[in-house]
């Protein structure tokens, strides 16, 4: 290849790669892959007349390898810690105890922030097949994930309301 052929073709992988670049800067960072580099955010749940019921601070699950391994690689969590899971819209959702080493509770928050669905999940079984997972199963388009019993300890339900703080 001549010399000018290959200033060219360097030339303009630089304008692409630049060009890239700035409309990356442009993209919130919850749409790009980041492998397990997982933010975080203090969740607070509250009755329908304001009260505070609980404050979360969780870990955030926004992409879909993260969202995928959830708590399976956790031991334990604090009191009052939790993983947030993302979705980029409300939508119906199951999650599964796959690979857990505690029982948790799933809290499933829709857009407008309300719960609309607790459950308390136990570990499974030794052995217990992914198909033979049991599927907890809500509208959400984020869902919050606790040590098992934060919810009735608290008195968190149905129609309870979630404000998220985003802090890294």
């Amino acid at each position: 290849m001549e010399a000018r052929h290959v200033g060219a073709a360097v030339a303009g992988l630089a304008v692409v790669l630049a060009v890239a670049l700035v409309a990356s800067a442009y993209v919130p960072a919850t749409l790009l892959e980041t492998g397990d580099t997982y933010g975080s955010a203090t969740v607070t749940v509250a009755d329908e007349n304001g009260t505070e019921l609980g404050v979360v601070d969780a870990q955030v699950a926004d992409t879909r390898r993260e969202r995928i391994t959830g708590l399976s690689d956790t031991t334990s969590l604090p009191d009052n810690a939790g993983l947030l899971f993302v979705h980029f819209q409300e939508g119906e959702r199951a999650y599964v105890m796959r690979d857990m080493a505690f029982p948790i509770d799933i809290v499933f928050v829709a857009a407008n922030h309300t719960i609309t669905a607790v459950h308390e999940a136990p570990v499974p079984p030794p052995g217990t097949s992914e198909a033979d997972l049991t599927r907890y199963s809500g509208t959400a388009k984020w869902v919050l994930e606790v040590n098992r019993g934060w919810t009735d300890r608290r008195g968190v339900g149905v129609g309870d309301r979630v404000a998220i703080n985003y802090t890294g």
